[in-house]
């Protein structure tokens, strides 16, 4: 079962990975200035990951391949890690839709 990972790092923002069964990172969302914030994004990561067109299939400048999830907004909700090909993206993608809907919460800043 997958787990959303609260953080909050040095410069005091809120930040939430999205971790598979296995541990493995599979996304990370971008800083927040409050807890809250960072509550409603894993509830949009949760929504947003049903919609196959809320990914966006990237390619970095070093021929990695990862992807954003988007909120209806077109608002980045969370990037994924480096994959060396597209099957491996594609499989990343497959894992948040899974994961997500029922990932359990960790709030390590409590």
């Amino acid at each position: 079962m997958g787990k959303f990972v609260i953080t909050k790092s040095a410069n005091g923002e809120f930040r939430f990975k999205l971790n598979a069964g296995n541990g493995e990172t599979i996304l990370v969302s971008e800083g927040y200035t409050a807890r809250a914030g960072c509550e409603n994004g894993i509830e949009s990561v949760r929504t947003n990951s049903q919609h196959d067109e809320r990914f966006e299939k990237k390619n970095s400048s070093n021929e990695k391949h990862y992807f954003n999830l988007k909120a209806t907004n077109g608002q980045v909700i969370g990037t994924s890690q480096m994959y060396a090909s597209e099957a491996g993206r594609d499989n990343g993608i497959a894992s948040v839709k899974n994961n997500a809907p029922t990932a359990t919460i960790d709030d390590q800043t409590v």
